[in-house]
């Protein structure tokens, strides 16, 4: 079943912020009882993006390389 809603997030400095607990808050009631299906995230603002890093290396917030 077809699940939708519109939230905003809190305001944040410059920098890239993980928003993930707060998405997963804000979409509890949709998500519960899901198994399987796709899960659309889109931003509305004109200067920020959103990305997945999926079992990132923890240095990519911070610019420092890997060692």
């Amino acid at each position: 079943m077809p699940w939708q809603k519109t939230f905003n997030l809190p305001a944040q400095t410059k920098g890239m912020h993980l928003v993930t607990s707060h998405v997963l808050r804000e979409c509890e009631a949709g998500l519960k009882g899901i198994d399987i299906g796709i899960f659309t995230l889109h931003c509305l603002h004109t200067s920020a993006g959103l990305t997945i890093n999926e079992n990132c290396d923890p240095t990519v917030r911070t610019g420092e390389r890997a060692k």
